[in-house]
């Protein structure tokens, strides 16, 4: 039976590694598994579910206008069977789309494997994040450290000047040269 799983974490606790390596496993074994990734995280390529110890992927890419259920089908029309869905970026999906991934496990019986931050750089839930958390069937915490050695389950977003932003666009797309994952403790001291 499928079932949806939320792997989430801060960054760099190695979520698009883990992807890849489902995909991998997937594939290996002659299935099919369908990748997605956000439209406008273009900072490896469009379309591309990359890693920052060197893999990657060609991925679908998802906006607040694809419905996933709709895009399965037709998946599985093209490809003669869907064996998993991969969304990498997930706490970019709206709360709708989430709602349509619950439908692809128990409508078509595909499982879904979504990988994404569970909060932004102040501290506040992602829609997506929100709603995969409270319908997800399993949830599974990816770890990753503080400098100072904790577990890091807090993202800073640093300004121009290197100093921890407290306002601005939740969605700012970067890397570790724009976001540092932190414990609850450095993550107040600088934001809060």
């Amino acid at each position: 039976m499928a079932q949806l799983y939320f792997y989430y974490s801060a960054m760099n606790a190695g979520k698009s590694t883990a992807l890849l390596q489902s995909a991998y496993n997937y594939q290996e074994r002659g299935m099919q598994a369908a990748i997605f990734t956000a439209a406008f995280d273009d900072r490896f390529g469009i379309g591309k579910v990359s890693s920052r110890i060197g893999l990657s992927m060609d991925a679908l890419l998802f906006d607040e206008t694809l419905d996933f259920v709709e895009r399965c089908q037709q998946l599985r029309e093209t490809l003669g069977r869907l064996d998993c869905v991969l969304i990498d970026e997930a706490q970019f999906l709206s709360k709708a789309q989430v709602r349509q991934l619950t439908d692809v496990v128990d409508q078509l019986d595909i499982p879904v494997l979504a990988f994404g931050l569970r909060t932004d750089f102040i501290g506040e839930t992602f829609a997506g994040s929100q709603a995969l958390l409270a319908w997800a069937d399993k949830l599974i915490e990816l770890k990753t450290i503080c400098h100072c050695g904790r577990k890091a389950n807090f993202v800073v977003r640093l300004d121009a000047d290197g100093n921890a932003a407290r306002a601005g666009s939740q969605v700012e797309i970067g890397g570790n040269d724009r976001y540092v994952s932190m414990c609850r403790l450095h993550f107040k001291e600088l934001v809060w």
